[in-house]
């Protein structure tokens, strides 16, 4: 088990030297694909690796949105991230009309084959994949725990559809606050969560990282 925070650049430093001899890990929101050039304001993934940096967010949300981010620009930060060893975590999901339209398998489908185009077995059984429904951030409204399940089953099959290992995993991020963390820990189809705004409060964030804690040890424990 792990707990990874992604914090601010201007925090990655302070953040590694402070979780020393824990089993907390430290990631980066974000990279570029480049290795070096002419792109000010830009921190590359060789920068990240320098300092101790573990692991790297790609294609949140946030960044499609408002950064215009798209799935070609994400599949460049995966190769860079893999060739740098660091560990990506890969956003994907819908936006609300695309979900009303009902759109929302091929969608992420899409979003799915081509991040991951051009990649090795190896490469993305390292990887972890953060089903994300657009509508679902920062709104306190979350998809049935139903429809969590099923689209993060769907996500590991389209994985497994391309390449030859057994699993994938696959977290939950979207509203996921201490209210509904119980129901959401429960759903064995998920392998984690990815926390947004819950995470800055830092008495609700300890109760969602115990929560899921928890709940994997019991899983652990019927399993054994």
């Amino acid at each position: 088990n792990e707990v990874i925070l992604c914090v601010p650049y201007t925090d990655l430093f302070y953040a590694l030297l402070h979780v020393q001899g824990t089993n907390i890990k430290i990631g980066a929101q974000n990279m570029h694909w480049e290795e070096k050039g002419a792109y000010t304001g830009e921190v590359s993934a060789p920068m990240l690796k320098s300092i101790g940096v573990e692991y790297v967010i790609i294609g949140h949300s946030e960044r499609r949105e408002y950064y215009n981010e798209t799935d070609e620009s994400v599949n460049k930060k995966l190769k860079a991230a893999f060739q740098y060893g660091l560990k990506p975590i890969l956003c994907v999901g819908e936006t609300l009309s695309q979900r009303e339209d009902g759109i929302t398998k091929v969608f992420v489908t899409t979003q799915v084959e081509k991040a991951l185009e051009g990649l090795s077995n190896e490469q993305v059984s390292s990887m972890i994949i953060a089903y994300e429904p657009i509508w679902a951030i920062g709104t306190n409204e979350t998809p049935t725990t139903n429809e969590i399940d099923i689209y993060t089953r769907y996500i590991k099959q389209i994985v497994k559809k391309h390449f030859n290992f057994k699993n994938i995993k696959v977290v939950y991020g979207g509203s996921v606050n201490e209210k509904n963390i119980d129901e959401i820990a429960k759903i064995k189809s998920i392998d984690g969560v990815l926390v947004g705004g819950a995470s800055t409060k830092y008495k609700e964030f300890v109760k969602i990282v115990t929560t899921v804690l928890e709940e994997d040890k019991k899983l652990q424990n019927s399993t054994n």
